[in-house]
């Protein structure tokens, strides 16, 4: 009989955890987004990006110019000037190539640089909000990761986490 009712204890003990497991979930994007130090973060990229295509605009429109002066007087040229200023808009067109691939690069890290303290807090404000509520997870539900959450079991956090970002900045 003893053995009948431990197994059956151990039987419903998945049932009973399961009923006091709490979950939280919510739209990392949406949050992201909605944080009030994003839009100085976007702000200051879209800066930062006008630059570098400011100066690739100006690098592409030096490079057209020299070569409609190569191509007018070409057939002007002696044979080594000639093939001087090819060496020269080919020097040229590779630094352009080199500048843009660099100015990608750049704009890459200042985009990971200026969005690094937004994850981090909004990491701890998930952190903060999972033990205030005593959820055991908080998922992320961005790119169909969970396509199917039901309601009842789960809470939506997404505006607590809004909430807690906003105090969070006003302070």
């Amino acid at each position: 009989m003893k053995k009948l009712i431990l197994s059956l204890f151990i039987c419903a003990l998945p049932l009973l955890a399961s009923a006091q497991v709490k979950f939280g979930y919510f739209s990392y994007q949406e949050v992201f987004r909605a944080m009030p130090d994003y839009e100085i973060a976007q702000k200051n990229l879209s800066d930062l990006r006008a630059q570098y295509e400011a100066e690739m605009k100006r690098a592409e429109e030096e490079f057209n110019k020299k070569y409609e002066e190569f191509l007018e007087g070409q057939h002007d040229f002696a044979v080594p000037i000639r093939q001087k200023r090819q060496a020269e808009l080919q020097e040229l067109m590779e630094k352009n190539i080199a500048f843009k691939e660099e100015a990608r690069r750049l704009l890459d890290a200042a985009q990971r640089d200026a969005y690094l303290p937004l994850r981090e807090k909004l990491s701890a404000a998930v952190r903060q909000l999972g033990e205030e509520r005593g959820y055991a997870l908080i998922l992320n539900t961005d790119n169909d990761s969970c396509p199917y959450i039901d309601p009842a079991m789960g809470e939506d956090v997404t505006y607590l986490l809004k909430d807690v970002l906003k105090k969070d900045s006003q302070k």
